[in-house]
């Protein structure tokens, strides 16, 4: 049998639909997937032109997040038994990129699908939460009572950052559009900035008082000079965007990569689960129109995620 799936023939190639042979007998700790929904970010740009590294080389099916429904289970792996609903960030990849039909993925970085979740929101959770949590509960180790400043929070990686400096009792100044101000506000923003405005950093620096902002996440490409304007003399700055400016003033700088963590996964699903974490989709499309969904997903999805639904 083979395996419907949607990648590259070489690095920087164009997306194509590609005809695998079933992934070979699990291997202890392994589990094969059924995918429902699988997620398409800026990240798989990085992947399709050889940016990021994810463990195999082309021909490669792209996606690096899916939900699905195991139906195969590999020798010495406790949980998730087959038939349970499960979502993962499993690299480095086992056998292909999760834009497939079946996925094989390590047991211990799947976690428990929340029952009121859709599969397209599963999908298109693992890396945005992930990123988040490491760069709120990691980089910048963001402690209560804190000024955090998220610029680019109205994407869906901004605004889990959002939620998660909230819930952390951070006092959080964002930047998004007009039309997102409202939702980023909902999320748990203190202030919501229009990163139109040529003033916003200046704003965002009276918003913060006398303490200034001494902790800032940049998730707006090209976004990372600004965010490192706003901070005070010593701060901290995270970037998720792979372009992390030169240091000054003393300031801290990490380039965040997410990093798989199924424990942390787990965790973060039940903030899902609790309605404490929430990811809205844009747009969903089938295997065959992965192309629009990426082109999609690069000029911006509205503040939400697109998914391939297989």
């Amino acid at each position: 049998m083979s395996l419907r799936a949607v990648g590259i023939e070489t690095y920087g190639g164009a997306l194509t639909l590609l005809e695998l042979p079933e992934p070979p007998p699990l291997e202890a700790g392994e589990v094969l997937i059924e995918v429902k929904a699988a997620g398409v970010a800026n990240w798989d740009e990085f992947v399709r032109t050889g940016d990021w590294d994810v463990g195999r080389a082309p021909p490669l099916a792209l996606g690096v997040e899916a939900a699905g429904e195991v139906v195969g289970v590999g020798p010495r792996v406790e949980w998730p038994a087959t038939g349970a609903r499960v979502m993962t960030h499993p690299l480095p990849l086992r056998y292909q990129g999760c834009w497939a039909e079946r996925l094989v993925a390590p047991a211990r970085l799947v976690a428990e699908k929340p029952d009121d979740a859709s599969w397209a929101e599963a999908g298109a959770f693992p890396v945005p939460a992930l990123t988040a949590e490491q760069v709120v509960s990691e980089a910048l180790d963001v402690p209560p009572g804190e000024t955090i400043l998220v610029n680019g929070a109205g994407g869906v990686t901004g605004g889990m950052i959002v939620e998660l400096a909230a819930h952390r009792d951070a006092t959080v100044i964002a930047t998004a559009s007009r039309d997102s101000a409202e939702r980023v506000t909902a999320l748990g923003a203190d202030v919501v900035l229009d990163y139109h405005d040529p003033e916003w950093t200046r704003r965002a620096m009276d918003a913060a008082g006398s303490s200034g902002i001494r902790a800032a996440v940049n998730a707006a490409p090209g976004g990372e000079a600004d965010a490192l304007t706003a901070l005070v003399d010593g701060g901290r700055l995270a970037t998720i965007t792979g372009a992390p400016p030169p240091s000054e003033r003393g300031i801290s700088i990490a380039n965040v990569i997410v990093r798989p963590d199924g424990d942390g996964l787990r965790r973060l699903a039940a903030s899902l689960a609790e309605g404490k974490l929430h990811v809205a989709i844009s747009a969903s499309y089938p295997l065959t129109k992965a192309e629009e969904g990426l082109a999609q997903a690069l000029k911006g999805a509205g503040g939400g995620a697109v998914v391939l639904e297989p």
